[in-house]
């Protein structure tokens, strides 16, 4: 009777026990996702609030503006990475909410495959563009809370798409008034929301 009963109480903590790693696991697959349907076709961002809470809050206000809808990737550089999420297909440049707070130091690098936002000089000048970076551009990463070492707040990773990624930074690209590496022929955001 007392080995049966311990029985149970192994059975039932067992049971615990997967039923809180399942759902620990559930928790970290429930980040948030973004689908960026582009003419050359779609990616899948998932997004880090608990590293970026603030950028991501941010991003996610712009998807759900519809601000990103038509806009394109305006520069691209094989063996860097590919930015968009400012400009129309004619390069005019859209006007955006005030700019947020860096985030960069959060412990997360600018692999290939992590989305980033891009920003001014300014540490803190960050507002709608974000990039896709398509090598390890540890350059970019976070070193100290000064000019030089803010680095890029990186705050999601392609999760499907990083083959739609490689297409678009094989385009060619050329001057377009003041802008280089813009795609010669507009890869542009058609769609972009929340999955």
């Amino acid at each position: 009777m007392r080995m049966r009963s311990m029985f149970r109480r192994l059975l039932v903590t067992l049971a615990l026990l997967s039923t809180t790693t399942g759902n620990q696991v559930m928790a970290e697959s429930e980040n948030p996702r973004v689908q960026l349907e582009t003419t050359m076709g779609t990616i899948v961002l998932e997004l880090y609030p608990d590293k970026a809470p603030e950028t991501v809050e941010n991003f996610l206000g712009y998807v759900r503006e519809g601000f990103y809808d038509g806009t394109i990737f305006h520069r691209v550089i094989p063996g860097f990475m590919v930015q968009g999420g400012g400009f129309t297909p004619d390069m005019q440049q859209k006007p955006t909410h005030d700019p947020i707070r860096n985030e960069a130091n959060n412990g997360l690098s600018n692999e290939p495959g992590t989305v980033a936002m891009a920003r001014t000089p300014n540490p803190h000048s960050a507002t709608a563009q974000f990039f896709i970076n398509v090598e390890h551009n540890r350059f970019l990463d976070f070193t100290a809370e000064n000019p030089q070492g803010w680095g890029y707040a990186v705050f999601g990773r392609v999760v499907e798409g990083m083959d739609v990624v490689e297409r678009i930074v094989a385009v060619p690209t050329g001057n377009h008034g003041m802008h280089q590496d813009v795609p010669r022929e507009p890869i542009v955001l058609d769609r972009v929301s929340e999955q």
